[in-house]
């Protein structure tokens, strides 16, 4: 059983999940849920897609997110080509999902863009 980790930023997010998603040649997109205390509930993969994209569910993504009773959710992709910047298909996919949050009342923590290296963090740039 692993340590029931705390997260309160993009890097504590990033490193729990940068071995998942560092240096993959396709895409997949992960969450990370979380209880009232920011900790850990569950790290899960959540869609496996091709190089140019990976296919997210709304719906099944708060299914998810209810069923573990998650009161935060970090999602986090990678980009296989490297590049950070957040394309417009990630940012508006990153609002519709968090104007779902909203019904639901889960908190929507931070949205992180992978590499093998580094990340590029929503909340950490102001747009989430």
């Amino acid at each position: 059983r692993q340590a029931i980790h705390k997260i309160t930023c993009s890097k504590e997010a990033f490193s729990v999940i940068q071995a998942q998603l560092a240096d993959l040649p396709h895409e997949e997109f992960w969450i990370i849920h979380l209880n009232r205390a920011s900790r850990l509930i569950k790290l899960e993969k959540f869609s496996v897609g091709g190089v140019a994209g990976t296919s997210v569910d709304i719906k099944l993504l708060f299914k998810s997110a209810l069923e573990q009773t998650s009161s935060a959710i970090i999602l986090a992709h990678n980009h296989p080509s490297g590049q950070l910047q957040p394309s417009q298909a990630d940012k508006h996919l990153t609002k519709k999902i968090i104007e779902a949050a909203n019904l639901f009342e889960i908190q929507i923590s931070d949205h992180l863009i992978v590499s093998s290296e580094t990340y590029f963090s929503f909340a950490d740039e102001g747009i989430l």
